[in-house]
């Protein structure tokens, strides 16, 4: 892979680099924060609510992590961020055993995600400034899969440590990690052209708020039909997946750490293999057809809910939901990248960040509600089965009416152009 990234240039193998080094200090933290909680507490509920506040400084520190991106040197972002996270992360394990659990992990986790949220529209609004139009998708797909690959290998050992020393030894690897990343940052040079404002922070976040919807309505219309089916997922699959595994695997199947970091695991092998096929296949893959990948998706996601209702064993049932869940990571990811890469091909360079924060702050705003339903559900509802195939099912018809809108996107020229870049 590290091969593959030398003909975009050195920047770009650098915050690759960077990305797997800060990625998988994220991985084993966000593999082991939430399973210690679910541990200590035993409430799918409480887990679901304190997940929930955790995405809502993300949502909004999106936002300004886009005028960052635009107005901003990316490197400096991204480097005064990975030793903030280091910082924070200090701290929480200093006040461990002393403060109560849950208003130390809401406010931990939320300062988290808020950082994520500023950090990730200036990693993508890096990837055009550094490689050419036509190797946009094919880059995307590497930072994906450098994202999948710490998500692989960051729950298995994140559930081997943890099993073995417990959460601080989790908390010490991950600030090395961060501080690692910040170090290797330094040295990357990404294209900067200041642009004048007298205007304060947030005068200048709502102007740029106001250009991107306008963007959106007016030159991009189609974008919003796809902000809304991706939201649309996000409210009734991906909190389906993040909040029913971990619960399912540990309170209902009574399965080891070990077993759930192999699961997790297994998820963000889907996603190395997503990309993978996204770069194999990116001469052939359009928006036209990208409803395929949504509709295999909803099929996977419906037969995890029918395996785990006529499964016998706990261990049959855990094979199922790991192969299923494998199986819808790998659709998600190959949709994702493809919408990702048209938004920023399409997109002018002065906006992308903006735009991009924009989508992502729409698209997230409906997690935090899909993470408490399910967190109430899975608690509440004793048939796991039941809830599993009904998220498929709205999902599917979310998928059916998404067809149309891809067809139309398929159209835009900006787009052909792009593609034909890539023979």
């Amino acid at each position: 892979m590290m091969n593959n990234t030398k003909k975009y240039g050195k920047d770009f193998t650098l915050v690759v680099v960077g990305q797997i080094v800060s990625l998988f200090g994220n991985a084993i933290l966000r593999f082991s924060l939430p399973l210690y909680l679910l541990r200590e507490t035993g409430s799918s509920t409480l887990f679901g609510i304190v997940t929930a506040c955790s995405f809502l400084p993300m949502i909004v520190l999106s936002l300004l992590g886009g005028v960052l991106a635009d107005r901003v040197n990316k490197r400096n972002i991204m480097v005064c961020l990975d030793f903030l996270t280091a910082g924070v992360i200090t701290v929480f394990s200093w006040l461990l055993g002393i403060l109560p659990i849950i208003p130390l992990f809401i406010t931990v986790l939320m300062l988290l995600y808020g950082i994520s949220g500023t950090y990730q529209p200036a990693v993508q609004a890096s990837i055009p400034a550094l490689v050419p139009k036509e190797k946009i998708l094919s880059a995307n797909a590497i930072v994906n899969q450098i994202g999948a690959l710490a998500n692989f290998i960051g729950p298995i050992i994140g559930g081997m440590l943890y099993g073995a020393f417990g959460i601080v030894i989790i908390l010490k690897v991950s600030v090395l990690c961060f501080v690692l990343s910040a170090v290797m940052e330094i040295f990357i040079k990404i294209p900067f052209q200041k642009q004048p404002t007298q205007d304060k922070v947030l005068q200048i976040a709502a102007g740029d708020l106001r250009d991107s919807i306008r963007f959106l309505r007016m030159e991009k219309p189609l974008f919003v039909q796809i902000c809304i089916v991706i939201a649309g997922l996000n409210l009734f699959l991906s909190p389906m997946m993040t909040i029913g595994i971990p619960v399912i695997v540990v309170d209902k199947l009574h399965l080891t750490d070990g077993l759930l970091g192999f699961t997790q695991g297994m998820l963000a092998v889907g996603g190395i293999l997503g990309g993978l096929l996204t770069v194999l296949l990116d001469k052939k893959l359009t928006p036209q057809t990208a409803y395929v990948p949504l509709f295999l998706c909803t099929a996977c996601s419906c037969l995890m809910g029918l395996g785990m209702a006529i499964g016998q064993s706990p261990m049959i049932k855990y094979i199922i939901l790991s192969v299923t869940g494998l199986s819808v990571t790998i659709f998600t990811t190959m949709f994702s990248i493809q919408m990702l890469a048209v938004v920023q091909a399409e997109t002018p360079q002065h906006l992308i960040g903006k735009v991009v924060a924009c989508i992502m702050t729409f698209i997230m705003c409906v997690q935090p509600i899909g993470q408490l339903l399910y967190g109430f559900l899975f608690e509440c509802l004793p048939s796991q089965p039941v809830i599993i195939i009904g998220a498929s099912m709205i999902s599917l018809v979310i998928a059916v009416r998404s067809k149309k809108i891809l067809i139309k996107l398929g159209g835009n020229n900006h787009y052909d152009e792009y593609s034909s870049g890539n023979s």
